[in-house]
């Protein structure tokens, strides 16, 4: 059911006033994340469709978020194709197609027969600098639509490779809007403030080169060594991660007293160190947790059970970094060596989402002091500040020369051989007191109390005056087809039901399935059960299963002849 009238956050009706303003095809919005782009991008949508000749195409960095824009999608009466291949017509009945910058990247003319004259949605537009042949895929697919609108959670820098569709100045790009984690911290009711518990340690290992090191967080080492010191600290060959894990469990269990359903998160390095997580979890504290890994065909789905859950954890590697929407997320475990700034904030934006309620609305980010990571953090722990207006950010405890020092020398992670490397011991420091003061950082214990104050963000911040009611009743989507729209869902459920008559039929007829497939479409009037609408589906289901019934009948006779 689509929604018929819609309430904008002040940030997204200044931006829906600059986009109708703009005579420009492009328009960029970099928001943080949780402040709500989906949002504003399918409002954006809805407004512009019925006056252009074209369709909607949204392409997303993944498979997962393909998925989740087209749930989105469906709220708006918009419906797309989430399954649509390069190498199938789009059916006439849905608004257009999700799909994914790697789809786009191998098959950009493709996507270009549907882009051309519609309107385009690019979210997290940065990716498109991830791969040549990406960028350029989506010069290709989308020069031709009516309008471009690109989205970004994550700020911009200047790059060696440059982004399609965003404008440039000085090497940096511009946005249209900008929306960052200070100014939706000033707003209220937008996104949570996060702490970050860090902890120190020892580690011992042995290096590639055979040689034994020592070091604990507090010492200054070579890029390759600071590498090697947070893969010790990480390993579950030491007591390191499990101490910090077990802090955070602990974390958790205190917030799930007043927000019952609040879920926790594992960043983990790599496949197998997510499996060695989930052991840890299942064996200390009895809990299954959910593991969302790449190789998985159904990590989608479980992360969108996970999401609709109760349930405590969920371990994943980069599945769960940018764009997925779990907003009951409240504590989070950085257990991966990746240490750029985009993919740090990235995991905080997994935490920061609001969702209302009493009580606390702190969420937390478990961190190791590493100086890269120490240094990240930092920066969005000066901006909380300054936004929650209980001290300024020039009063930071961390020197300026700690927080900077040495960044550009630990800045990339090195291609180094670790195959003799071998974690000997890695213990973890006490542990920073979050658990009463909520504020998960030393040096933040007299920002919080244990009040259950949200630093300002109270439920009454945010007046529904300063917002904007759109009545989307008024703005029907173009109907290609006709008739009568059904979700996704049940075009799936029709896109199955059809396989498995057909399945049934060449059993039971002992022929092809690709005669079986032949005569099913000319009987519905169809070339393909991909590019088939609902009605079509339908016609050929029932095409099929009267076929089954003659089948059985004769088969009913020949048993008494």
């Amino acid at each position: 059911m689509a929604r018929s009238t819609l309430t904008l956050r002040p940030w997204q009706r200044d931006a829906l006033d600059r986009y109708e303003q703009s005579e420009r095809v492009d328009f960029l919005a970099v928001a943080t994340p949780g402040a709500g782009k989906t949002t504003f991008a399918l409002t954006a949508a809805r407004l512009t469709l019925p006056s252009i000749d074209g369709r909607l195409v949204i392409v997303a960095p993944t498979r997962h978020l393909k998925e989740q824009w087209a749930d989105a999608a469906e709220a708006f009466g918009l419906h797309l194709d989430a399954n649509w291949s390069p190498t199938e017509p789009l059916p006439a009945d849905v608004h257009g197609l999700v799909t994914t910058y790697q789809q786009v990247g191998s098959s950009p003319e493709s996507v270009a027969v549907v882009a051309n004259g519609g309107f385009v949605i690019l979210d997290e537009i940065h990716h498109a600098g991830d791969e040549r042949s990406w960028g350029e895929g989506i010069r290709i697919a989308c020069a031709g639509a009516a309008r471009r609108l690109s989205l970004s959670g994550t700020p911009f820098r200047s790059d060696t490779r440059a982004i399609p569709f965003v404008n440039y100045e000085s090497d940096q790009v511009v946005p249209d809007i900008e929306y960052g984690y200070g100014d939706a911290l000033a707003d209220g009711r937008v996104v949570r403030p996060v702490f970050f518990p860090r902890f120190g340690g020892h580690m011992e290992w042995m290096a590639p080169d055979g040689g034994l090191v020592a070091a604990s967080f507090d010492d200054t080492l070579t890029r390759n060594l600071s590498n090697q010191r947070l893969r010790a600290a990480l390993s579950l060959d030491g007591e390191w991660l499990p101490s910090v894990i077990g802090h955070a469990h602990e974390q958790l269990m205190k917030l799930r007293e007043q927000h019952p359903d609040a879920g926790g998160l594992v960043i983990a390095m790599d496949q197998t160190h997510a499996q060695q997580i989930a052991t840890l979890l299942r064996d200390r504290y009895g809990v299954n947790p959910t593991v969302a890994v790449s190789d998985d065909p159904a990590a989608s789905e479980k992360i969108a059970k996970f999401a609709g859950s109760r349930a405590p954890w969920i371990v994943a590697v980069r599945m769960v970094s940018e764009g997925v929407d779990i907003p009951r997320l409240r504590v989070g475990v950085y257990a991966t060596t990746t240490t750029t700034e985009l993919f740090f904030r990235q995991a905080v934006g997994r935490i920061v989402r609001w969702t209302g309620g009493r009580g606390s609305t702190r969420a937390f980010l478990f961190v190791p002091d590493d100086i890269r990571l120490r240094h990240w953090a930092n920066q969005i722990k000066e901006v909380r500040r300054h936004r929650l207006e209980r001290r300024s950010p020039a009063d930071s405890d961390e020197p300026e020369d700690e927080r900077s020092e040495g960044l550009d020398r630990l800045a990339a992670d090195p291609d180094e051989q670790l195959s003799l490397f071998m974690v000997l011991s890695a213990t973890a420091n006490d542990a920073p007191d979050v658990l009463d003061a909520g504020s998960g950082d030393d040096d933040d214990e007299d920002i919080f109390v244990d009040s259950g104050d949200d630093g300002g963000l109270s439920d009454d911040s945010g007046s529904e005056d300063d917002r904007l009611v759109i009545d989307l009743t008024t703005l029907p989507p173009p109907d290609r087809a006709g008739g009568r729209r059904t979700d996704r869902k049940e075009r799936d459920r029709l896109r199955q039901l059809n396989t498995d008559l057909a399945h049934e039929l060449a059993i039971t007829t002992n022929r092809s399935h690709a005669a079986i497939n032949g005569e099913l479409n000319r009987l519905a009037g169809v070339s393909k059960v991909s590019a088939a609408t609902v009605s079509q589906l339908e016609r050929r289901a029932k095409a099929a299963e009267e076929w089954l019934g003659r089948n059985r009948r004769k088969a009913r006779l020949a048993r008494f002849v």
